[in-house]
C-alpha cells in the first residue's frame, strides 16, 4: 500500500518508526518528488505556475523540464521578473506531509537519517523513535545573498556553548552548529541575488551540489544533503556588483532565462492580480480600460527610455504601485469633494510619478534631467503612444492638404487666446463643464469613439487633450495643482507666460 494514500487525518496518527513501516512508507529524494507531483499534475491537465502570466510559452515549461531533469535551476533575469515568485511555488510540487525524526535538527528521514542525533536516536529506541509529519510549507528556506553572508550562516560553526554545556570536545560531532543549507535537507532552498555572494561562499557551495560533502571547521562530514537548490540572479549583478565563479556555474544544471511581459495585455493581468486594492475603492471609482493601457505603456517607455539604465530593468513593480496610486489619487478628489462615486482622470497620474521615480535606476543624463521630470516625461510618451490607437495621428493629418483636420476647431480656439486650467481636483460637475467649454472636443471624441458611455466620453475628452499637447498642436504648462492648456505658438512667444508658469511640460 502507498503510504500517500492514507488519508491525512489518519496520517498525522502516525507518530512512531515502526508505525511507519507498517503503512508502506518508503524513501524517495526531492528533486524525485517534485518529479513525480508534476508528472501527475501535467497528465491531469492542472495548472503548476499558477497565476504566473507571460511565461506560458517560454519560463514555464523550461522550469518544467529542469523539474523532469530533476535539476538544480538558476533564474537568470532583470529584476520584477517573478524570478523568486515562481521559486516559492515549486513547494506546490512537494508532497504535502513528510515523516522526519523527531527534534532531528536536520528533518531527518526515519528510514535514512543523516544526523548524528537521529542515528543515536533510532540506535536507542527502534521502532519506538517518535517521528513528527513536516508539512510542505515548513520545507522552504529564502536567504538574500548579501557580502556578509559567512561560511557559518550557510554551512555552519563549532557551536562552544553547546561544547561546554554537553561537556564534549570540539573534536565531537556533536558540538556543531548547523547552518541553513544543512537545515534545509529534504527541502527547497533558494538564494537570491547569488552574484552577491564573495566568491569565497560560493566556492563552499562546490561540493554540497556536487557531493553532498560539508566541511565545518576541520569536520569531514559526509553528509549526503538533499536539496533542491534554487538561485536568481540579475544579469548586471555579472559586471557591476559580482559574478557566479565559473565552476559553481558548471554544477547548476539549467539556467532560465526571464523575461518582462510581451504585451500590454499580459502586464495588466499581472497589474490587476498582484495591486492592493480594496472592494470599495473599486466600487467608488470609475476605471477605463485606457487607464490600465497607459499604466502598463509607462513601463513599456521606461525600458526603451534613454535616461533609464537598461541594465537595471524596470520592475513590474513599478505598473503595480503606479496602479494603486492612480487608484488612491481618484479617491483622495472624491474625499475632498465628498462624492461618493468619481472616476480615473488624467490628471490623477500626476499621483504615479512618486512610484516611477522609485523604480526607475537612471543614467547620467537622465539624474541631470532629474527623476521627476523623466517620469513626467515617461507619462507623456505613454500618452502620445496610445493617442494612435484612439485618434488620427496628428502628424499625418498635417501632411493631407485640401482634407478636413479635425483638430483645426479645437486649435483655432486656443489660438485665439483662449486658454483652459485643469486642476487636479475639480469636482465631477465643474471637471465636466471646463472640458465642455473647448468647442468641438466632444464630437472628436463621439466621431472618433462612438461607442463608448458618458463617463469614458469626458475621460477621452481628457486625454485627447494630453495627446494634442504631446503632439505640439497645443501647449500644456504645469501649474501648482493643474495642467494649464494654451496655444502653442502664444506660448513660445509670450515671455510673460514663462515668468508665470512652471516649465514647459509640451
Amino acid at each position: 500500500m502507498d503510504y500517500k494514500q492514507i488519508p491525512v487525518t489518519t496520517l498525522l496518527q502516525i507518530d512512531t518508526l515502526g508505525k511507519l513501516k507498517v503503512a508502506g512508507y518508503r524513501s524517495k529524494g526531492i528533486k524525485e518528488e517534485l518529479r513525480e507531483n508534476l508528472i501527475s499534475k501535467l497528465e491531469k491537465g492542472e495548472q503548476v505556475f499558477e497565476g504566473i502570466y507571460g511565461y506560458e510559452d517560454t519560463v514555464i515549461p523550461d522550469v518544467e523540464r529542469a523539474i523532469l531533469s530533476r535539476h538544480n535551476i538558476n533564474f537568470l533575469g532583470l529584476r520584477g521578473q517573478a524570478k523568486t515568485k515562481m521559486a516559492r511555488m515549486m513547494v506546490n510540487l512537494l508532497d504535502e506531509y513528510i515523516p522526519v525524526v523527531k527534534g532531528s535538527p536536520l528533518n531527518d528521514d526515519p528510514l535514512n537519517p543523516i544526523s548524528r542525533f537521529s542515528i543515536d536516536e533510532i540506535d536507542q529506541h527502534g521502532d519506538e523513535t517518535q517521528i513528527r509529519w513536516m508539512n510542505r510549507d515548513e520545507r522552504y528556506t529564502e536567504k538574500l545573498a548579501t557580502p556578509d553572508v559567512s561560511i557559518a550562516d550557510l554551512i555552519g560553526d563549532i557551536d562552544p556553548i553547546k561544547a561546554a554545556s554537553l561537556k564534549l570536545p570540539y573534536s565531537d560531532e556533536r558540538v556543531i552548529h548547523y547552518g541553513l543549507i544543512p537545515r534545509s535537507h529534504r527541502s527547497i532552498f533558494v538564494i537570491n541575488e547569488l552574484p552577491d555572494l564573495q566568491a569565497r561562499i560560493q566556492v563552499a557551495l562546490f561540493n554540497i551540489l556536487q557531493e553532498g560533502d560539508i566541511q565545518i571547521r576541520g569536520f569531514k562530514l559526509r553528509l549526503p544533503l538533499d536539496i533542491q537548490f534554487v538561485f536568481t540572479a540579475n544579469p548586471e549583478d555579472y559586471t557591476n556588483r559580482g559574478s557566479i565563479v565559473t565552476p559553481l556555474k558548471d554544477r547548476i544544471d539549467s539556467q532560465i532565462i526571464t523575461h518582462y511581459p510581451k504585451s500590454i495585455e499580459i502586464g495588466k493581468k499581472i497589474t490587476e492580480q498582484e495591486a492592493n486594492i480594496k472592494v470599495e475603492q473599486n466600487e467608488k471609482i470609475n476605471q477605463f480600460s485606457l487607464a490600465k493601457d497607459l499604466i502598463e505603456q509607462i513601463a513599456i517607455e521606461a525600458r526603451e527610455s534613454e535616461y533609464v539604465d537598461p541594465k537595471s530593468g524596470v520592475s513590474a513593480r513599478l505598473t503595480i504601485a503606479a496602479y494603486e496610486n492612480l487608484i488612491s489619487a481618484a479617491e483622495r478628489r472624491s474625499l475632498i469633494n465628498k462624492e461618493k462615486v468619481t472616476q480615473i482622470r488624467i490628471g490623477d497620474f500626476i499621483g504615479a510619478i512618486p512610484a516611477i521615480t522609485g523604480k526607475i535606476e537612471l543614467v547620467y543624463e537622465g539624474e541631470q534631467e532629474g527623476a521627476g521630470i523623466v517620469a513626467q516625461n515617461l507619462i507623456g510618451k505613454a500618452i502620445r503612444t496610445q493617442f494612435l490607437n484612439y485618434f488620427p495621428n496628428p502628424d499625418e493629418v498635417r501632411k493631407l492638404k485640401g482634407k478636413p483636420n479635425p483638430y483645426t476647431t479645437i486649435t483655432d480656439w486656443f489660438g485665439k487666446g483662449n486658454m483652459l486650467d485643469l486642476l487636479y481636483d475639480l469636482s465631477n460637475n465643474d471637471y465636466k463643464s471646463t472640458l465642455k467649454s473647448v468647442p468641438d472636443l466632444s464630437e472628436l471624441i463621439k466621431n472618433n469613439q462612438p461607442k463608448i458611455d458618458v463617463d469614458t466620453q469626458y475621460f477621452m475628452m481628457e486625454f485627447a487633450l494630453y495627446g494634442l499637447a504631446e503632439y505640439s498642436l497645443l501647449s500644456k504648462h504645469q501649474l501648482e495643482r493643474g495642467m494649464k492648456f494654451k496655444d502653442l505658438l502664444s506660448s513660445m512667444f509670450s515671455l510673460k507666460d514663462f515668468s508665470d508658469d512652471e516649465e514647459d511640460l509640451g
